[in-house]
C-alpha cells in the first residue's frame, strides 16, 4: 500500500478544511464576533499545522488504486469530523469534545442530527460553519480534491467511487478531473440559484445562504429552533423544490445541459423516485387533513416533509411525530429508501431498491419457467451481475450494521421508537427520527458511548459502508 500518497491526501484534506474555516472567520468579522475571531484563527492554525506534520512534501510516487482510495476516503472523513469540531469545543459552545465531533460529523455527512437544545444561542459564525460543513460534505471533499489535485498513475476514479453514493459510479467525461469539475459546477450553480430565489422572497441574506447550503448538501441544519416553520410560504416552496432537485442524480443534469433531456425520462431510478415522492404526498395528505386548516396547508406540509425525508435533508415545517401512525410509517419507509444514486442525498438509494425489486421479479419468473432466460435491465441497459451482487451484499451489510447499532444504542434504555429511528436516521443520514429524536427533539440525552456509535453510523452511511469496513479490515494491510 502506498502510505505516502494516503498521508498526502489527508494533508490536502486538512488544508481544504483550514481554508473552509476562513469563510467562518470572515463571518465573525462581519458580525463583529470579536471573541470568536481568535478561536477561528487557532482552529485554522491547528489544521494547517496538522497538515504539515502529516505530510511535509508531495510524494514522488502519486499512484494509488482501490485499496488506497478507500482508506484515504475513510480516514479523510474521520479527520474532517475531528478537526472540524475544534471551533465548537474551544469556544465552549459545545463543551464536550464527543458532542462536538458528533455535531460536526453530522454536518459533514449531511445527516443533520444535532445535540444542541438551543440552536439560536450559537453565534452566526458557528451557525455558518454548521451549514458550510453540509455544503462541503454534500458533493464530497474528495471530489473537490480530485478536481484540483494532480494525481498520476493508477486510477484516481477510486476516490470518487469510494465517496460517491450509489450501486455504481460512472464518469461523465473520459477524464476523472473533468468529471469532478462538472459535478461541482452544477452544484455551485444550483446553490446560487436557490440563494437568489430566497432573497427575492424577502429572506435575510445570512438565512438564505445557510439554508441553501443545507439544502444543497441535503443536510438539514437549521439556524432556528423551529427549523423552516417560521419562514413564509414562498420560501418553504423554494426549499421544497430545491430539496427535490438535489435528490436527483447529478449526471442527469449534465445530460440535460448537453441537450439530451430524453435520458431523464428513460431513467428507471428517476421515474421510481418521482412515483414514490408523489404517491407518499397524496397518502400522507389524505391521512393528515384533520391536522391542518385547509387542504392546501395539508398538501404543502406533506410535500415538504416527504421531500425532506426522502432526500435525507431533515428540515421540518411541522412536528410530524404527532401525525397518525400510517403517515409516520411512510416517513420511516422514506427514511430507509433515501434519494437517487449520484445525488447529495443519503439512504439506501432508489436505484438499489429498483434493482432489488427487479431481481425479485426475475427470480419469480425463473422459478415458474426454469428454462427461460430473463435479463435484468435498468434504463434500457443490461445490469451486470457484479452490480446485482454488490446491491445484495450492501443490503445484507446494511441490515447487520443496523441491528448491531440498535443493540448497542439500546443500552441507554430509551424507548424502542427512539432507539430504532435514531439508528435508522443516522445510518441513512436523514437527521430527525421519531419520539425523543423527532423534529422537535435532539440527540443530547444519549450517552457518550451511544453518540460514538451513532457518529460511526453517520460515517458508514455517508460512505456507503465499505470504505469504513475496509479501513478496519485485516485484508487492507496485507500485500
Amino acid at each position: 500500500m502506498n502510505y505516502k500518497i494516503i498521508k498526502h491526501i489527508l494533508s490536502k484534506v486538512l488544508v481544504i478544511e483550514a481554508f473552509s474555516m476562513i469563510f467562518s472567520l470572515l463571518c465573525a468579522f462581519i458580525y463583529k464576533e470579536t471573541k470568536l475571531i481568535p478561536i477561528w484563527l487557532i482552529s485554522i492554525f491547528i489544521c494547517f499545522a496538522a497538515s504539515f506534520l502529516i505530510s511535509r512534501k508531495s510524494p514522488e510516487n502519486k499512484s494509488f488504486y482501490a485499496k488506497e482510495g478507500f482508506v484515504a476516503v475513510a480516514l479523510s472523513w474521520i479527520f474532517l469530523g475531528i478537526f472540524g469540531a475544534i471551533p465548537f469545543f474551544i469556544s465552549g459552545y459545545i463543551p464536550s469534545f464527543i458532542d462536538a465531533v458528533f455535531e460536526t460529523s453530522s454536518g459533514f455527512t449531511t445527516t443533520g442530527a444535532s445535540i444542541l437544545t438551543n440552536v439560536e444561542a450559537l453565534p452566526k459564525s458557528l451557525l455558518f460553519w454548521r451549514s458550510f460543513t453540509h455544503w462541503i460534505g454534500g458533493m464530497g471533499v474528495l471530489v473537490f480534491l480530485v478536481a484540483i489535485l494532480p494525481l498520476s498513475g493508477g486510477d484516481n476514479f477510486f476516490l470518487i467511487k469510494a465517496e460517491s453514493p450509489g450501486p455504481s459510479v460512472s464518469k461523465l467525461v473520459p477524464r476523472v478531473k473533468h468529471t469532478a469539475k462538472i459535478l461541482y459546477k452544477i452544484y455551485i450553480a444550483l446553490t446560487f440559484v436557490q440563494i437568489a430565489l430566497l432573497l427575492l422572497g424577502g429572506m435575510k441574506i445570512f438565512d438564505a445562504i445557510t439554508l441553501s447550503m443545507g439544502t444543497a448538501g441535503t443536510g438539514g441544519f437549521g439556524i432556528k429552533n423551529t427549523s423552516i416553520a417560521d419562514y413564509n410560504t414562498y420560501s418553504q416552496i423554494v426549499i421544497t423544490v430545491f430539496m427535490f432537485i438535489f435528490g436527483v442524480d447529478f449526471s442527469l443534469y449534465h445530460l440535460l445541459l448537453m441537450g439530451k433531456p430524453g435520458y431523464l425520462l428513460k431513467s428507471d431510478e428517476f421515474k421510481a423516485y418521482f412515483i414514490i415522492f408523489f404517491s407518499s404526498i397524496i397518502l400522507i395528505a389524505l391521512n393528515c387533513m384533520q391536522f391542518f386548516s385547509s387542504f392546501w396547508e395539508t398538501l404543502k406540509h406533506s410535500a415538504f416533509q416527504v421531500v425532506s425525508i426522502i432526500t435525507t435533508t431533515g428540515y421540518a415545517t411541522t412536528n410530524y411525530d404527532k401525525w397518525p401512525e400510517f403517515s409516520k410509517t411512510i416517513i420511516l419507509f422514506l427514511t430507509f429508501v433515501g434519494a437517487c444514486a449520484g445525488s447529495t442525498g443519503g439512504g439506501f438509494k432508489v436505484s438499489r431498491l429498483v434493482i432489488l425489486l427487479k431481481s425479485i421479479a426475475k427470480e419469480i419468473r425463473v422459478s415458474v419457467h426454469p428454462k427461460s432466460t430473463v435479463k435484468l435491465k435498468m434504463n434500457g441497459r443490461l445490469v451486470e451481475h457484479e452490480t446485482v451482487r454488490s446491491v445484495n451484499v450492501f443490503m445484507a451489510s446494511y441490515i447487520i450494521i443496523f441491528a448491531v447499532s440498535l443493540l448497542l444504542v439500546s443500552i441507554d434504555g430509551k424507548d424502542f421508537t427512539t432507539s430504532f429511528t435514531s439508528v435508522l436516521t443516522t445510518l441513512g443520514n436523514v437527521g430527525p427520527g421519531l419520539a425523543a429524536v423527532g423534529p422537535a427533539g435532539n440527540f443530547s440525552s444519549y450517552s457518550a458511548f451511544s453518540k460514538i456509535v451513532l457518529t460511526l453510523d453517520m460515517l458508514i452511511g455517508r460512505l456507503e459502508i465499505f470504505p469504513i469496513l475496509i479501513l478496519f479490515s485485516s485484508y487492507t494491510r496485507r500485500k
